[in-house]
């Protein structure tokens, strides 16, 4: 199972979502989850890759996937990966970077609590494609 997240650059009460997050991902992990996509960019995706890492260590059959928008030097993952971006104009990279970790994933979580932005868009196109979703704002019940 692959799952890839989605959420904001700039996220508020992080103590509740990294608890989130960990409830989350060892829930998928038990449920079969190996793979991880993670784009890098962000607040969320920043706690995304902690919490994975810290669950790495009871879990290290578990593979952390750094999906890149552009082709540069990263650390503090077990591989990258870059999408088929090369005839892609720069400016819009992250975009066809997001929907190619959607397409390619079997779950996507999500912290996308507005629905404007490069999140709202990549949570859209996980329900155009009927991905299964986990959703923080479901959760909190917004």
């Amino acid at each position: 199972m692959i799952v890839t997240f989605c959420g904001h650059a700039q996220i508020s009460q992080s103590e509740k979502i990294e608890k989130w997050l960990y409830a989350v991902t060892q829930k998928l992990i038990e449920q079969g989850a190996t793979t991880f996509y993670l784009g890098g960019y962000g607040a969320f995706d920043f706690l995304a890759a902690s919490v994975l890492r810290a669950q790495k260590k009871r879990y290290p059959q578990i593979e952390l996937i750094l999906v890149l928008a552009y082709l540069n030097t990263t650390s503090g993952y077990d591989s990258t990966v870059y999408p088929p971006l090369e005839t892609t104009p720069r400016r819009f990279a992250i975009s066809h970077r997001n929907r190619w970790m959607v397409e390619a994933s079997d779950v996507v979580v999500a912290y996308v609590l507005h629905d404007w932005g490069g999140a709202a868009t990549t949570l859209r196109c996980a329900k155009q494609k009927k991905k299964q979703i986990i959703s923080y704002r479901d959760e909190i019940g917004s």
